[in-house]
């Protein structure tokens, strides 16, 4: 035991496998560090967690999936190496900037690979756009976090939460309608293990439904092998170089500008669930909400990082705070095991494959859950910071970022809304309206 919590200790975290669940204070700390079985199987919970959405803006847009795990993985390293530990928070591929690749890649079918000079094109525009989050991150740092608040309060990023949550339950369920019975008895048994267990399994209950989801999948034929078989045992990624494209930069570059409030948001929402977790337990209270400017450094950092190898655009990954929300398990060198486990099995072809075999019944099934509880973390945050619902400024900011967010998604396909001849993607559009509505919000407040 002295062992363990002295090299944790050498690396600035502490020990904490000490902790049981069952007095209801347990799971893990930003700044707590699991024994060495634990910290390996809550690195595959996240990675599968993560694994189908990253893939999935690869095969959308014609990039090389092996290479965008890769990148996932370089660049949550990336992000909590400039965040200095303090942010738990796991980089993935971004849905927000799929439009604007494809227009560049021409990724007409699914898995179909762009050319490698079109993928660089789009390396150029994410690499750019990369630089908007660095510079805005050192803005707030230089002029302070309340001035952010302005531009951003609860009014603004509560709703985008949930819109980015609800956005995605159309995905969870056409991928739960693909055998009911299987994603019925995946979300059952997640949700029953999150509930219901304590002690370690009390922070698996995501492993534990893919499991049984998994087991249900193999009894009725679903699961295919075909792939594991064909593919190699080890293959290096696929990397590509960018190449300056002015074109590309008009294209992605602005969509950095509509991710910010989804990245404050998400910020937000793990500040609230960590703080939580530490004033029960009577410990120090974190102060991840006060890092919004290095959380965005870090966020443009793990853009450029990811494009300088082939990989797209991308955020930090709600799916995974959903998982350490009903895990309770927030710590960040959790986090860094994931990377390194994803930039390990980019190398590995058959487990990569095998893998890719979990059915879309049993993403859906978890899904459904998952996607849920982003959703209510975006309620979180406004009862947290006791929003005013019968304001009607803050009614109108809330009210209109929701049916554009939610609206625009279902209403147009591909989640891109018709306006003036352009197409827009529901999410950036709904954030961007709330930001602009809620400053001129203000100005009429102040002149009131």
């Amino acid at each position: 035991m002295s062992g363990k919590k002295g090299f944790w200790k050498l690396l600035g975290f502490r020990y904490g496998d000490d902790r049981d669940l069952g007095d209801g204070l347990g799971g893990l700390l930003p700044d707590e560090a699991p024994g060495l079985g634990r910290l390996v199987l809550f690195a595959i919970q996240q990675f599968i967690v993560m694994f189908p959405a990253t893939v999935l803006v690869a095969l959308l847009t014609g990039f090389h999936v092996s290479t965008t795990i890769f990148a996932s993985g370089l660049a949550t390293l990336s992000f909590i190496l400039v965040t200095g530990g303090k942010i738990p928070l796991y980089y993935g591929s971004s849905f927000s900037y799929i439009a604007a690749i494809v227009s560049l890649t021409g990724a007409r079918e699914f898995g179909a690979l762009a050319p490698d000079a079109l993928i660089g094109e789009a390396q150029f525009g994410i690499i750019l756009s990369g630089l908007v989050s660095i510079l805005v991150g050192l803005l707030i740092e230089r002029f302070g976090h309340d001035k952010v608040e302005k531009v951003l309060p609860a009014e603004v990023t509560g709703p985008i939460a949930i819109v980015i949550g609800l956005s995605l339950a159309g995905t969870a369920m056409q991928g739960a309608a693909q055998n009911w019975g299987v994603a019925l008895v995946t979300l059952v048994v997640t949700m029953a293990a999150s509930v219901f267990l304590r002690g370690f399994l009390a922070q698996l209950p995501v492993l534990i439904g893919i499991a049984a989801g998994y087991l249900a999948a193999l009894a009725a034929g679903l699961v295919d092998f075909g792939g594991v078989a064909s593919a190699a045992a080890i293959q290096a990624p696929h990397f590509t170089l960018p190449v300056p494209s002015w074109a590309a930069v008009a294209a992605i570059m602005p969509i950095a500008i509509a991710t910010i409030p989804e990245s404050t948001a998400h910020l937000y929402q793990i500040d609230l669930y960590v703080n939580k977790l530490a004033a029960k337990r009577g410990e120090k209270k974190y102060e991840i909400s006060d890092k919004l400017g290095r959380n965005l450094i870090g966020d443009g950092v793990g853009d450029i990082v990811s494009s300088l190898f082939g990989g797209p655009a991308g955020t930090n990954y709600g799916e995974n705070i959903s998982t350490m929300a009903v895990t309770r398990v927030f710590s960040v060198p959790v986090l860094v095991a994931t990377a390194v486990l994803a930039i390990l099995v980019s190398f590995l072809g058959k487990f990569a494959a095998a893998v890719n075999t979990i059915p879309g019944a049993v993403i859906g099934g978890l899904s459904v859950y998952l996607f849920g509880v982003i959703a209510v973390q975006g309620v979180g945050i406004m009862v947290e910071k006791k929003v005013d619902l019968f304001d009607n400024r803050g009614l109108a900011v809330i009210a209109t970022i929701l049916v554009i967010g939610i609206g625009g998604s279902f209403a147009f396909p591909g989640g891109m809304i018709p306006v003036f001849g352009a197409k827009l993607p529901a999410i950036a559009t709904a954030a961007i309206w709330g930001i602009l509505l809620n400053l001129v919000l203000r100005v009429t407040r102040k002149k009131g």
